[in-house]
C-alpha cells in the first residue's frame, strides 16, 4: 500500500528544480505554470539564492511545482493514499484529482502572498525542537508564549511565534530537547499570526470547482482520511492558521496498511521521520531524476499491497 506525500516550506535549496527542468516537457510545463501565476518558476528553481527562494511568496508556488513536476516523471502512477506536510497539501489535492495543477498553483500564489503579508505585520518565525517528550516540551512552549505549529511525530515539535519568543526557547530549551534548530522560514505559520491570510485564501476558494477525491486523502487538521473535495478546500484555507498534526497522519498511514511512503521532489524531510516514526515501512526520497528507477521500481511492488 503506497502514501505519495508532498513536503512542506523549508524544503527548497538554491538550485534544486534545474535537472527536473532537462526532462522531457518539464521546462513547457513550468514555463506555462509561471505564466499562469506570474512568476517565473524556472529562474527562482534553478538561479535563485537562498535568501530569494526564502521568500514565502516565492517558495509556496515553488514547492507546489516541484512536487508536481517529479510526481508526472513517475508516469501513470495512481497511489493508494496522498498527503502532504503544510503547503504540500495542496501539492497533495492535485494529485488526488480535487484541484487540477494550475488550480493548484494559482492557490499556493494567493497562499504565499497572503501569508507573506501577514508575516511582515510582526518578526515572527519557527524552530524545530528534536528530542524530548511532548508532554513535558508543550507545556514549556506555552509558558513562553510560543505555538506548537507542527506536532511532527518521531521526537519533533516545532515552535512558532515571534523573534523575542524564540530567542528565549533557544536559551531556555524543554528539559529532553537535544537541539533547537531555526527554520529556513520567514513567519509563524499556522499559529493566530496566520488569521489575515485566512479571510484571503477563503475568497479566493470560491473560484475553485473542487472534485472529490479519487484516491485517499488524509488532511494535516486531525490526520482523517477527507471524501469530499469541498472538504479538502475548507481544510487547506483554515490550515494556514492551525497546527499541522503529521503525527496524525502517520497514524492514518499505519492504519491504513502503508507499506511505502515515496516523498515528491524536494524530498528527504518526511521520508526522514517516516524512517524514525514507521518502522518496517519503505521509504525514497524524489532529490533529482536519478531517483526515478528507484521509485518507479518501490511503486510497482508496493501499489495496493495493502488491498
Amino acid at each position: 500500500m503506497l502514501v505519495l506525500v508532498a513536503p512542506g516550506q523549508g524544503a527548497q535549496s538554491p538550485g534544486f528544480l534545474t535537472p527536473w527542468l532537462d526532462l522531457p516537457g518539464a521546462a513547457d510545463r513550468v514555463g506555462a505554470w509561471s505564466d499562469a501565476i506570474g512568476l517565473d518558476l524556472a529562474h527562482y528553481g534553478t538561479k535563485a539564492d537562498a535568501d530569494e527562494i526564502r521568500d514565502t511568496a516565492v517558495a509556496q508556488p515553488l514547492l507546489v511545482a516541484a512536487g508536481l513536476l517529479s510526481a508526472a516523471a513517475l508516469g501513470d502512477v495512481v497511489p493508494d493514499a496522498v498527503a502532504g506536510h503544510s503547503v504540500g497539501e495542496i501539492t497533495a489535492a492535485a494529485f488526488a484529482g480535487v484541484l487540477d495543477d494550475t488550480a493548484a498553483l494559482r492557490l499556493v500564489r494567493t497562499r504565499g502572498l497572503a501569508m507573506a503579508d501577514a508575516a511582515a505585520v510582526t518578526r515572527t518565525g519557527m524552530s524545530a525542537l528534536l528530542g524530548g517528550d511532548p508532554e513535558v516540551t508543550l507545556p514549556h512552549l506555552e509558558k513562553l508564549g510560543l505555538t506548537a505549529a507542527n506536532v511532527n511525530g518521531a521526537g519533533q515539535i516545532v515552535a512558532a511565534g515571534t523573534m523575542e519568543q524564540l530567542a528565549a526557547l533557544a536559551e531556555d530549551k524543554p528539559e529532553g530537547v537535544r537541539r533547537v534548530v531555526a527554520l529556513q522560514v520567514a513567519g509563524a505559520f499556522h499559529t493566530h499570526h496566520m488569521a489575515p491570510a485566512v479571510a484571503r485564501l477563503e475568497e479566493a476558494a470560491q473560484s475553485l470547482a473542487p472534485a472529490d477525491p479519487r484516491v485517499v486523502y488524509v488532511s494535516n487538521k486531525d490526520g482523517q482520511t477527507v471524501a469530499s473535495g469541498a472538504d479538502v478546500v475548507t481544510r487547506l484555507v483554515g490550515q494556514v492558521a492551525n497546527p499541522v498534526r503529521w503525527d496524525l497522519c502517520m497514524e492514518t498511514f499505519q492504519r491504513l496498511g502503508a507499506t511505502a511512503l515515496v516523498e515528491v521532489c524536494p524530498g528527504g524531510t518526511l521520508t526522514g521521520i517516516a524512517k524514525r516514526a514507521m518502522p518496517g515501512v519503505k521509504t525514497l526520497a524524489l532529490k533529482t531524476p536519478d531517483d526515478l528507477d528507484a521509485a518507479r521500481a518501490l511503486i510497482a511492488e508496493h501499489v495496493g499491497a495493502a488491498s
